[in-house]
């Protein structure tokens, strides 16, 4: 039986239904081989020569696929139709050449199709090819350029900005945008501006709203009304005049739908509509994918199959009638650069399988396909008619004008099914509806007021608008997105705060350290041609290794100046760049510099392990901090008050807000602080609450066997300690409550002990008990287990801890209830994080050539 392999066994089962016993279908489980992460894994000196290794998940499933070569001299790669997947195929077949399974006699072929059904698996295995090695260059080239900017850029941050975690060719152009963003915010002034609107009723009683647009006879600019006496003024020539309808106008309208999605737009709409990241839409979209019921999710392209249309325009006159069909299909046009990622758009296998149809899938996946479903029917469906009114109404001299705006729905068409969702919300007033007027109507005035309104700053990105920005650059590719986003969250360069992206000091003094010192890398331009050189290389246009070298020329000079570059000298640079967010003009006019603590000292920009901070020139003897942010920002310092001749101080730390006794001294080097604990708020911290924290640990009594029983608070919450005289270590009780470590009495105290002593539970080292092992992870690898937890039976995957659902039986969960549960849990902690394997040195191997 020829063997069939794609990434994985999700994917396999579907595939295996439709082949059925002739063939032996088995997963690769993902890329099976990459660069080990040590020096010299590409080399600039030998051709960018790239060593690859086979990982140590990967190594059992390919001995599975050798294995099934033994019995069937046949084998078919069927990996997705992308570059990812055609360069999963090259390595699949490089190392299984490199292991003897594939033989000179061994046949083997490459298939793809866009979408896992029937017939289009069927018509994929009539269509054979080999790999397509341009396809293969230009994920080579990729790889290569991402390993050299990380590999020698991310040491110069380590070395330069202590803290800074990494540094990428695309990942820090996004940041840079997010970084930017905040400082225009941080950097915009609110202009004040204001607006007249009336009340106004029909001669029928009908009222309607309009704004004022003609004063004095003048057209009204945004800004004219700039304060309130202007309003005030505009509103007496309102109320003291006759106003009538001068001029009623009714133009027909039309909106058409929008086009089918491709992935990035999949991922803006999925944001704006369910506030899905990135990362968990393209989870719930591969297990779409996986199951047949969505075309390939990793397109640049828009366009739709022929048979797909005429399925969609029969789908749609069954579900809406005649009416809804327009008299010709609608074309949509892909706009990629490079059709290697111009695949159709993505969209139902069977447009007739509405999404009520599908009540067994998970959440996410049921509210993606019926996204996915009602945007494909309303793209071919009829437009919309509208009919948009302007009413002018005003007075006989035409010294005072007002505008009404509204339209009527003739036909809904597209929208009876889908509406695309907006970013940011509209303050238009043009989808209202206004009563019947005619020329020369009079308009009572019911109500005229005015309205004070401020410029508001460019919005912070959600990841969204993001994608969407980075689309409009040309900066990353559809199948990087979602990991380009996360991984700035996952390096906590950046957070999410009601869905919206913030840059951490952290990430804002990588962002300003690599404009000054790496700004060409860093640019939108250069890394969109530089996209445009790697979508070249897949259309077999350029070479890639003259796009490696020509890269490499520049960039390793660059590295090796900033490499002889102090720290001293670093900061400085990024003090200077930094002032005017760091060091704002003080209302009372004195130099922003000055220490606000000591006032003799000057500010400068300092780094640490966790960014950057601000502070003062004097320590040792002045210790004053603040975040990059500035002063007041969250984590500034404050004095709570003084206790004993000691001050004491609130301070933000790496590890949260804590207060303080005092300065660092030569002779008290670590002055006695306590941080405060889960569910305290710095804002509400005074001088009793910090003295209440500092006499921590509490004395509560002795043990009636002996020792010392203490309360305190942890890294792990509120606990009890207590040492027996024949014990080796303390043991140490966990409090539920807060605040049991200022009041709980010696009785219970002693039985807490008690219970800890007869019930230890295990020790932090030893490993737990499965209650049932449910095998490896069915797309990326390590054990899945059904364990005992404190809180009840839960799911465990690597870091991964997914709790099951109340009533359910630990014994009867399956593999593919564990799966769901795992990743919903990933996706609201930002993601597994897996321990990687050791690596192992593998021989050198040069790409093939086509």
């Amino acid at each position: 039986m020829p063997v069939v392999v794609v990434e994985s066994p999700a994917k396999a089962k579907t595939i295996n239904k439709y082949l059925g016993s002739d063939y032996t279908v088995l997963a690769s489980y993902g890329h099976v081989r990459d660069l080990p992460p040590k020096d010299g894994s590409v080399d600039p000196e030998h051709e960018f020569e790239m060593t690859w290794e086979v990982g140590n998940d990967s190594r059992k499933h390919v001995k599975a696929i050798a294995d099934a070569l033994k019995d069937d001299d046949a084998l078919i790669l069927a990996t997705d139709p992308d570059r990812e997947g055609e360069a999963i195929s090259w390595h699949l077949q490089e190392a299984l050449t490199k292991r003897r399974a594939i033989k000179k006699s061994t046949a083997v072929s490459r298939v793809v199709f866009n979408a896992i059904t029937k017939s289009a698996v069927t018509e994929a295995m009539k269509n054979p090819r080999d790999v397509d090695m341009e396809l293969v260059e230009a994920y080579l080239a990729r790889r290569a350029l991402d390993y050299l900017v990380g590999f020698n850029l991310s040491p110069v941050l380590w070395r330069k900005l202590p803290g800074a975690r990494s540094a990428g060719r695309v990942q820090s152009v996004c940041l840079r945008l997010i970084v930017e963003r905040e400082m225009e915010i941080e950097a915009f002034k609110a202009r004040e501006y204001w607006s007249v609107k009336a009340l106004l009723k029909t001669p029928r009683g009908q009222e309607y709203e309009a704004r004022l647009t003609v004063l004095g006879g003048k057209k009204l600019d945004k800004y004219d009304l700039a304060n309130q006496s202007a309003a005030d003024l505009a509103v007496r020539a309102i109320e003291s005049r006759d106003l009538s309808v001068q001029r009623v106008e009714a133009k027909p309208a039309s909106r058409n739908p929008s086009p089918p999605f491709m992935t990035s737009t999949l991922q803006q709409e999925a944001s704006r509509k369910f506030g899905f990241g990135a990362r968990q839409t393209m989870n719930a979209a591969q297990r779409l994918y996986e199951a047949g019921h969505i075309t390939y999710m990793r397109t640049d392209g828009i366009d739709m199959a022929p048979e797909a249309v005429t399925a969609a325009r029969d789908a749609i006159k069954a579900k809406f009638g005649a009416e809804y069909v327009p008299g010709e299909p609608r074309i949509y046009k892909n706009k990629a650069k490079n059709a290697q990622e111009a695949h159709e758009c993505i969209r139902p296998t069977d447009m007739m399988l509405d999404p009520a149809k599908l009540a067994k899938l998970e959440p996410d996946q049921r509210r993606l396909y019926d996204l996915i479903w009602k945007r494909t029917i309303a793209s071919q469906m009829e437009g919309a008619r509208l009919e948009r009114t302007t009413v002018d109404v005003g007075s006989a001299d035409q010294q005072v004008q007002l505008r009404a705006t509204g339209q009527v729905v003739l036909f809904d068409g597209f929208l009876a099914v889908y509406e695309e969702g907006r970013d940011d919300a509209s303050t238009d007033d043009d989808d209202k509806r206004l009563p019947q007027m005619s020329e020369g109507d009079a308009a009572a005035k019911q109500s005229v007021s005015p309205d004070q309104h401020f410029t508001q700053p460019p919005p912070r990105y959600t990841e969204a608008s993001l994608v969407k920005r980075m689309e409009e650059l040309g900066i990353g590719r559809p199948s990087t997105y979602a990991s380009i986003v996360t991984t700035i969250q996952d390096r906590e360069y950046v957070r999410k705060e009601q869905n919206r992206l913030i840059p951490e000091d952290k990430g804002r003094i990588v962002t300003i350290f690599l404009l000054n010192f790496f700004r060409k890398y860093v640019g939108y331009e250069f890394t969109a041609d530089l996209e445009t050189m790697l979508d070249d290389v897949s259309a077999g246009e350029r070479n890639y290794k003259e796009v490696l070298a020509n890269f490499w020329r520049d960039f390793s000079a660059a590295i090796a100046e900033t490499s002889e570059l102090r720290i001293s000298e670093v900061l400085d640079v990024l003090d200077d760049a930094l002032a005017p967010q760091l060091y704002p003009p003080r209302e009372d006019g004195s130099d922003p510099r000055i220490c606000p603590k000591c006032g003799t000292g000057q500010l400068h920009l300092k780094s640490s392990r966790t960014g950057g901070f601000v502070g003062c020139g004097n320590y040792p003897e002045c210790t004053y901090t603040r975040p990059i942010a500035g002063e007041g920002a969250d984590g500034d310092e404050r004095l709570l008050g003084e206790d004993a001749g000691d001050e004491i101080w609130l301070k933000a730390g790496r590890f949260g807000p804590y207060v303080q006794r005092g300065e660092p001294t030569p002779e008290n080097k670590k002055p006695p602080r306590a941080s405060l604990p889960r569910g305290w708020s710095k804002d509400d911290m005074d001088l009793e609450k910090a003295l209440v924290l500092l006499s921590l640990p509490r004395e509560i009594g002795v043990h009636p066997e002996g020792g010392e029983i203490k309360s305190n608070f942890g890294r792990f919450g509120p606990y009890l300690m207590h040492q027996l005289p024949d014990e080796a270590k303390p043991v140490y009780a966990n409090l539920k409550d807060p605040a049991d470590v200022f009041e709980i009495g010696m009785n219970r105290a002693v039985e807490l002990l008690a219970e800890k002593r007869a019930n230890p539970g295990r020790g932090r080292g030893a490993a737990a008990k499965a209650l049932k092992e449910l095998g490896e992870h069915p797309e990326e690898g390590g054990p899945v287990n059904i364990m005992e937890g404190r809180y009840g039976p839960y799911v465990k995957w690597g870091k991964v801890n997914a709790t099951l659902p109340k009533d359910t039986d630990p014994n009867a969960v399956t593999m593919e209830e564990a799966v769901a549960l795992i990743t919903e849990k990933a996706g609201k902690k930002g993601g597994a994080k897996k321990k990687a394997a050791p690596k192992k040195t593998a021989a050198k191997k040069t790409a093939s050539k086509k």
